[in-house]
């Protein structure tokens, strides 16, 4: 980490060496498991870059991920104990959302700054205008904000694919209705190296093995 860094809060420092979240190493250090040079830390202890910080007596947590296919008409949620979805679809919008219980990934994931890929397949009420995609992929005013640049590539008369590397609120949707078109149909197929492929409705799959690794690569992460 950059000198200029130091001194870090505790927390912080844990969170930017990806032990914990900073929520998760405040809770490591009320339980009494962060030491600093030796010496029990406290909440709201600074860190120096040459201190020596160990955690004590906490076996290493183990990580899940999980692709699940919410199907339309379902509130965001996870169906599976202790884990967590990343991100969010609306209750109309159907497709992929990853499950986990690893708070590491939530900021890399979600951080528009990290320019993280996430594909859709939309469906329009009516014919997508010619100028549709030109426009589309060079970004929308939506509610005084520009939206960065996507990649779209049209399907047929009224159904598109595209990739974001953002995740406004109703994004899609937003884009569409200043385009003069009205989504009927929401799907996400892909977040990432993460794909939805033929999971079932509702179904839930384990990520694991190279896809697992190539996903924590891409976020700085190891399991």
């Amino acid at each position: 980490m950059p000198q200029e860094l130091y001194p870090l809060r505790i927390n912080k420092y844990l969170a930017l060496q990806k032990i914990s979240t900073r929520r998760g190493a405040d809770e490591l250090i009320k339980n009494k498991k962060v030491y600093i040079n030796g010496k029990l830390a406290l909440l709201g202890s600074k860190v120096n870059e040459k201190d020596k910080v160990e955690i004590r007596g906490e076996e290493k947590k183990k990580y899940l991920y999980y692709a699940y296919n919410k199907p339309i008409g379902v509130e965001t949620a996870s169906p599976k104990a202790g884990m967590f979805p990343i991100g969010r679809l609306d209750k109309n919008s159907h497709g992929l959302l990853i499950l986990t219980n690893d708070g590491r990934i939530t900021d890399s994931l979600l951080n528009p700054k990290n320019s993280h890929e996430k594909e859709y397949v939309v469906r329009t009420k009516e014919k997508l205008r010619s100028s549709f995609k030109n426009k589309m992929e060079a970004g929308v005013l939506i509610e005084g904000y520009q939206t960065k640049k996507c990649k779209v590539k049209i399907l047929n008369e009224n159904t598109f694919h595209v990739v974001l590397t953002e995740g406004k609120k109703h994004q899609i949707r937003r884009m569409c209705s200043a385009l003069f078109q009205e989504v009927v149909d929401l799907k996400r197929e892909r977040i990432m190296n993460i794909k939805l492929g033929n999971l079932a409705p509702n179904g839930i799959r384990e990520i694991r093995g190279e896809e697992l690794q190539q996903f924590l690569r891409s976020l700085n992460l190891t399991k």
